[in-house]
């Protein structure tokens, strides 16, 4: 049977540039999508993948697809599109389907409280004293990240010690290198924080293909892949340590909503600056990991996305300020 498919373009500039060991994010771009069966019922999907040219590939497809395909056409174009487009379509026919967001399924759970992304470079120490006051008065738990092999590594180095003189003594932090790093500069950061108890985890601290050297270094410290899960998704299967969850840049994410609510550990739920389409997905699948054997704060950015309609979580309102 046809689903109407419907698909509409948006874009927003991040509140502050995110620069990161692969690159600067300025402005985040892509299509909102809408499906609705002969019943009338509605599912809502997001396609916004974060590499140029898959933009472009996700585009020619959708501009390819009729506006009335069968399930069976998208089931089979969900198996060669790009992962953001699998994803737009696979979260939209999973809303369809009333596994997630119905009142059968429990509705949209909230997320918990999120870890506070750091800026790089010499602005951390400004925003983490800014995330220092707001956390002591509110006496919540704090977790902080900080994106590393952005500037020069003696000043990141030096960086490091002032951020865990000041951080307190029950915070917890994650260092994300982005694979920035080669495996000696991963030994000298080890002797700096190795033995810091309120270390989380290494975020992606080499190449995203160092498969021997990310495995190695998990020995040493816990270490949770990022890009490397994208380069070789296989490892989501068969990687033990942690794993950083992107769903908008992985592809269909009713796989992963099986896996967490069947209560598999070990993940964590990370942001791409999504609109509140997509953030509806992060938000519940960061909750049902927060009910399982590892609940640790997912990774949401907050603040680095801007207000407004674009970003509520009313689909409605979303695709009308498109």
């Amino acid at each position: 049977m046809a689903i109407k498919l419907q698909s509409k373009p948006f874009s927003f500039p991040l509140t502050r540039v995110l620069h990161t060991a692969q690159g600067a994010v300025q402005e985040r771009q892509g299509w909102l999508l809408r499906l609705e069966d002969a019943a009338g019922r509605c599912g809502w999907g997001e396609v916004s993948p974060l590499d140029a040219t898959e933009l472009k590939v996700c585009g020619d497809y959708l501009e390819g697809l009729c506006s009335a395909p069968t399930r069976l056409e998208l089931a089979d174009g969900m198996a060669f599109w790009p992962a953001a487009l699998a994803f737009g379509v696979g979260a939209a026919l999973g809303e369809l389907d009333g596994l997630v967001g119905s009142a059968e399924s429990g509705g949209w759970l909230p997320s918990p409280a999120s870890a506070v992304l750091l800026p790089a470079g010499k602005s951390l120490l400004s925003a983490l004293d800014s995330v220092l006051g707001v956390s002591l008065s509110s006496g919540s738990p704090l977790t902080v990240k900080w994106k590393v092999a952005v500037v020069a590594d003696s000043l990141e180095q030096s960086l490091l010690l002032q951020l865990l003189e000041r951080l307190p003594v029950h915070a917890r932090f994650r260092l994300d290198a982005n694979g920035g790093w080669d495996r000696n500069m991963a030994s000298a950061w080890l002797e700096l924080c190795q033995q810091d108890p309120r270390l989380e985890w290494l975020e992606q601290p080499l190449p995203a293909a160092d498969f021997e050297g990310l495995r190695a270094l998990d020995q040493q410290v816990p270490v949770a892949l990022d890009q490397s899960l994208l380069v070789e998704p296989s490892l989501r299967q068969s990687w033990l340590g942690w794993q950083v969850r992107r769903p908008l840049l992985e592809g269909d994410p009713r796989p992963l909503l099986r896996q967490l609510q069947e209560g598999a550990g070990h993940r964590m739920l990370s942001t791409a600056f999504e609109t509140g389409i997509g953030r509806r997905w992060v938000h519940h699948l960061a909750a049902l990991q927060h009910q399982g054997p590892t609940p640790v704060a997912p990774g949401l950015a907050p603040g680095w996305c801007p207000d407004g309609p674009l970003f509520s979580s009313d689909p409605e309102v979303v695709w009308a300020a498109a």
